[in-house]
């Protein structure tokens, strides 16, 4: 058997992480622990400040995104991988790709030169409580195209992987089309996480046609799927999501993972852990079972190693895996 190909499509997100205080945030009016978007001006103006920081040593550059997150993992558990997605000819883009190359994931488009939007990043302060405050510029990435998407890429191509997030664009949407068609034609089988219920309300109809078309398996979580179909019962949702697609994932945080493939339903006990930071873990289930269908495990196989996955990434900082996933998957018995 040859080693699976998988292609991914998503944001390509440099994260910039330093230790900080928080008399900093305070100060920098940063609210602690959360998540924002924030615009170029803002973006210039914490790296100055976290440069000045007089821990600005200490900050690590580390590439981040999404579906980049879950290639790293399925590259860790040894399968071939490929990310699609934009950074400028910046520092930061250059770093991004010379890194994503070292760990083994195959960078595809060239940074961009000239007078382009810097490349995308996320300024994490971590104050000595363990608290990740992130503030996200999109940057380049959110104009990722179809002209980013060569067909010649996908020769070989097993599965294809796409971010959600980055249907928030006409020219994402046109990208992921050419993307699925361009698998399809390699004979791989495309599919999506839907990453965002708020991504998911603006452009339902759209993800909609997506979903029921060219996707052969999407993922979500409760609030996605029920946003996805405008229906406050699961159930009623999971019904409809799988009259639509071939494969239909469901996470509940905590609770266990509900798989839908044709007439076939399982669920995948989640590995119960005291988080210490959950970032990733949805890109880490991605990971673990993605891998489990590529190596023809059975449904249920493939999300107990989703989960096994996502429990890993959330016992450590960070959003990549640390430890050998397969080797846990064979005490399992799952391989």
């Amino acid at each position: 058997m040859t080693t699976p190909y998988v292609i991914g499509i998503g944001n390509a997100v440099m994260d910039v992480i330093a230790p900080t205080s928080d008399a900093s945030l305070d100060r920098l009016r940063i609210e602690k622990g959360i998540m924002q978007l924030i615009d170029r001006e803002r973006s210039e103006f914490l790296m100055a400040a976290q440069s000045a920081d007089a821990d600005a040593a200490k900050a690590r550059l580390v590439p981040g995104g999404s579906v980049a997150n879950t290639l790293a993992g399925l590259g860790m558990l040894g399968l071939r991988t490929a990310f699609i997605g934009r950074v400028a000819g910046d520092p930061l883009g250059l770093s991004y790709a010379e890194q994503t190359e070292q760990q083994g994931t195959v960078f595809v488009n060239p940074p961009v030169a000239g007078e382009v939007l810097p490349t995308s990043r996320s300024i994490i302060f971590v104050t000595p409580d363990g608290e990740r405050s992130m503030n996200t510029y999109l940057g380049i990435s959110a104009e990722l195209g179809a002209e980013d998407v060569n067909p010649a890429t996908f020769s070989g191509a097993d599965w294809l992987f796409l971010e959600g997030y980055l249907f928030d664009k006409d020219a994402g949407k046109a990208a992921f089309l050419k993307a699925a068609d361009a698998c399809h034609k390699a004979g791989g089988q495309a599919g999506i996480a839907l990453s965002d219920p708020f991504c998911v309300d603006r452009h339902r109809a759209d993800f909609r046609r997506l979903v029921a078309g060219p996707m052969d398996y999407v993922i979500g979580n409760i609030h996605e799927w029920q946003s996805l179909y405008q229906v406050e019962d699961l159930e009623e949702a999971l019904r409809l999501a799988s009259a639509d697609c071939g494969t239909v994932i469901c996470t509940r945080s905590g609770e266990d993972a509900i798989l839908i493939r044709g007439d076939e339903r399982v669920t995948a006990p989640v590995h119960r852990v005291v988080p210490v930071d959950a970032t990733g873990a949805g890109d880490q289930f991605a990971a673990g079972l993605i891998y489990g269908l590529a190596i023809g495990a059975d449904l249920a196989a493939a999300g107990r190693m989703g989960c096994i996955a996502a429990a890993e990434v959330i016992s450590h900082v960070g959003a990549r895996p640390e430890s050998d996933l397969r080797a846990a998957f064979r005490a399992e018995g799952l391989v």
